[in-house]
């Protein structure tokens, strides 16, 4: 159960990345065949996994902009882990990522052909930031029945603010970015909490993230090594 949340924890560190920069997107690339490959660390800065994000698909829907994402799992030999997609909706002055985004695809093939369900509210980001905003919640809730046994998943993401704005390097290059703090809390059978300082730039989307235990202590990084639209 604990490689579960700890792969979760992975893909919500990277699920923010993709989203080209346009009327109605500020800071996530909303263009077909746009990618970017993050690079996840674990506590003794060795390579944990690789995730590559593609824009499949970009659908006017009248009211807004959808953008169909793809996101593939390697692990540090290179090997296939996992693979799945998911919408992201660009209207008005923002963008919300679909809540399911948050659940890894490994969770998923774990539970296979058992029942489930999934409820929850979109994480946001407005195309208009600033230090000292607040940015609002999201959460996600998991009801999965195996063999009869009913288990629940919960997810929160909380305290969420725009903290400062700070110059980033990273093998993909060197970007001015936003930095937003977060708390995230997993609930599935056994409890997990922590903190999360993610930095993210205009046309690009997130290009570091560092997220720390409730103790304080860093767990795992995650860096943005390519990108390409």
């Amino acid at each position: 159960m604990k490689n579960l949340i700890v792969t979760f924890i992975l893909l919500l560190s990277t699920s923010l990345i993709m989203i080209a920069q346009n009327s109605c997107s500020v800071y996530y690339p909303f263009t077909e065949g746009a990618t970017a490959e993050i690079t996840s660390y674990d506590r003794k800065d060795r390579v944990a996994a690789v995730v590559t994000y593609t824009v499949e698909e970009v659908r006017d829907t009248g009211d807004a902009l959808v953008a169909t994402m793809s996101s593939q799992i390697k692990d540090e030999d290179n090997e296939e882990l996992a693979e799945t997609t998911y919408d992201i909706t660009c209207v008005d002055d923002k963008i919300a990522i679909d809540f399911k985004s948050m659940i890894s695809p490994q969770m998923m093939e774990q539970f296979g052909d058992m029942d489930y369900e999934v409820t929850g509210s979109n994480l946001e980001i407005p195309n208009s930031l600033s230090v000292g905003q607040s940015l609002p919640d999201a959460d996600l809730q998991m009801k999965i029945n195996m063999a009869g046994i009913n288990m629940n998943m919960n997810v929160a993401i909380t305290d969420r603010e725009v903290t400062g704005q700070e110059t980033v390097t990273t093998p993909a290059g060197t970007f001015d970015c936003y930095v937003i703090r977060y708390t995230v809390e997993t609930k599935m059978g056994m409890g997990q909490r922590g903190t999360a300082l993610q930095w993210i730039a205009e046309g690009v989307g997130m290009v570091k993230q560092v997220d720390y235990n409730k103790r304080g202590k860093v767990t795992s990084k995650s860096l943005l090594t390519a990108f390409s639209e």
